[in-house]
């Protein structure tokens, strides 16, 4: 394998291009730095990706000239310029992109990824990212690939020939990494209220974060857990170590641990290396409802921004301030809800760190709706869970205020009993 300077990988890109960069903790940074480098010299390249970590200079508004975003969801990187000058989003469930990529819908001229070397057959691996980005290098006319020995080689579908590769460059550097924050006193709460309404057996949907880790801290007592999800952290590995997910009643990839991205840690990245018992898959599979229904009791847990006495849920903005993304919620939550014995779980604290409630009479102006009310099942705080199933709206307004902050549920019930008075 020839490899090349960043500067000379990133060359090949033209003027009007489309250009995907590989995500999450996958993120080729070097080469993102040399391609944003070119900023005076380019016009109208397109940009396009999940949420990506590190620095994102191309969606810096002096840039614009140069470069525009499409992003198919909102990372910490780019928000600040979301429907600013040049950064936009594409609402899509995440597990229609690849679809959406390859029916040619959404030409991709050149794919940017990380890989790992190639192994003695000639095929890198995603690695830790495979999600929409095998899709992006199964339709992209070239491929441009850092080449990282600490990238991990994950089993799975996320293989490329180093034949398909157009140009690349090495760099022994290391991956991204997440760490894990302390759980507040909060996030222990709700994570022991889902963790008590989980089965033994269940399949989990969890992904990073405060409320998963605690999730993961107060199942070390359950059995025969099993793992499929979109994404996941080191929150599972002591649960894997100790037999507690052992995947051994799955219907479907029994006995393995199936997601399309990982971040955290290295110790997660040395897991994930070569193990068998880990499948990185394409996302439009993983997160394929029908797909997902296959195993018994599949448990989804998901965040949420807001939720209204109805039910509805907003995970993706802040009023009309776009902040994160569809992503796989619905996905899960209705794959979920369709698998047998199933639970979907809407996971959030009471308030926000101001104080302001999460569980509001009606949604913000401008709100999106990710989860709909028909949707909504579970909902878990720190002060309790309800399950909305099958309930009126009177009765969820009830349910949703007896969860709520007590110092914002008398607020709720006159706000409820304007709102549903002849059913209240």
């Amino acid at each position: 394998m020839n490899f090349v300077s960043a500067e000379q990988a990133v060359s090949i890109i033209k003027d009007n291009y489309r250009v995907f960069i590989h995500g999450g903790a996958a993120t080729p940074q070097i080469l993102v730095n040399a391609l944003s480098n070119r900023y005076e010299e380019l016009s109208g390249v397109e940009i396009t990706h999940l949420h990506t970590e590190g620095d994102a200079p191309y969606a810096n508004p002096k840039y614009s000239k140069a470069f525009s975003v499409n992003a198919f969801f909102i990372g910490k990187n780019i928000r600040p310029h979301v429907n600013e000058f040049n950064v936009q989003y594409i609402p899509m469930f995440l597990s229609e992109i690849p679809i959406f990529m390859r029916s040619r819908k959404f030409p991709i001229d050149v794919a940017i990824v990380q890989v790992s070397p190639p192994d003695t057959h000639g095929f890198c691996s995603l690695g830790i990212s495979v999600d929409i980005a095998k899709a992006a290098c199964d339709v992209a006319h070239q491929i441009i690939a850092l080449v990282n020995p600490n990238m991990p080689r994950s089993h799975g579908d996320g293989f490329i020939h180093y034949s398909k590769i157009t140009t690349a460059v090495y760099a022994d550097v290391p991956i991204f990494e997440s760490l894990i924050e302390p759980i507040t006193e909060t996030e222990e709460a709700i994570g022991k209220n889902i963790a008590n309404i989980i089965d033994d057996g269940a399949t989990l949907q969890i992904g990073i974060g405060g409320i998963p880790n605690a999730v993961m801290k107060f199942l070390s007592n359950h059995k025969n857990l099993g793992i499929h999800t979109e994404m996941f952290s080191d929150g599972i590995l002591p649960l894997v170590e100790s037999g507690v997910i052992n995947g051994i009643l799955k219907k479907n990839h029994p006995g393995k641990i199936v997601s399309s991205f990982a971040i955290g840690t290295k110790a997660l990245y040395d897991f994930i290396h070569d193990n068998p018992e880990v499948e990185m898959l394409d996302v439009s599979y993983v997160n394929d409802t029908s797909v997902i229904r296959k195993n018994k009791k599949v448990t989804a847990i998901n965040s949420a921004i807001e939720i209204d006495l109805t039910g509805q849920v907003c995970a993706d903005s802040i009023g009309t301030k776009l902040f994160s993304g569809v992503g796989g919620q619905m996905d899960f939550i209705r794959g979920a809800a369709l698998s047998e014995k199933g639970k979907p779980i809407i996971a959030l604290q009471a308030t926000t760190r101001k104080g302001i409630s999460k569980i509001v009479p009606v949604l913000s102006s401008g709100a999106g709706v990710v989860t709909t009310r028909a949707h909504v099942q579970y909902v878990v705080t720190e002060y309790g869970t309800v399950d909305l199933y099958g309930k009126n709206i009177s009765q969820r307004a009830k349910a949703l205020i007896g969860i709520a902050h007590p110092d914002h549920r008398e607020l709720l019930e006159k706000e409820a009993h304007k709102l549903f008075m002849k059913n209240w």
